[in-house]
């Protein structure tokens, strides 16, 4: 076993299926790496986890992960309590 050599990593024919469904699912969303103006996704209701800078989106249109400085055309306020 000492042997063994982890083979380079190569990507899969799922992988590409992946990247393309994601890359589809960006350019939909309008998903944007920097905020606008004040809204961004760590301050969306869809952001599930507020205080990490990166979570998952639970919109229904979108459902990935996401950064905390991102922005989409879905951002929706947090209601007040």
């Amino acid at each position: 076993m000492a042997d063994y050599e982890i083979p380079p990593p190569e990507p899969k024919e799922i992988d590409e299926t992946n990247a393309m469904e994601l890359r589809i699912l960006a350019d939909n969303a309008v998903l944007k790496g920097q905020p606008y103006n004040d809204e961004h996704c760590q301050n969306c209701l869809y952001y599930l986890n507020p205080d990490d800078l990166i979570s998952y989106c639970w919109h229904p249109k979108l459902r990935i992960l996401v950064g905390a400085e991102w922005w989409c055309q879905w951002w929706e306020k947090i209601p007040e309590a």
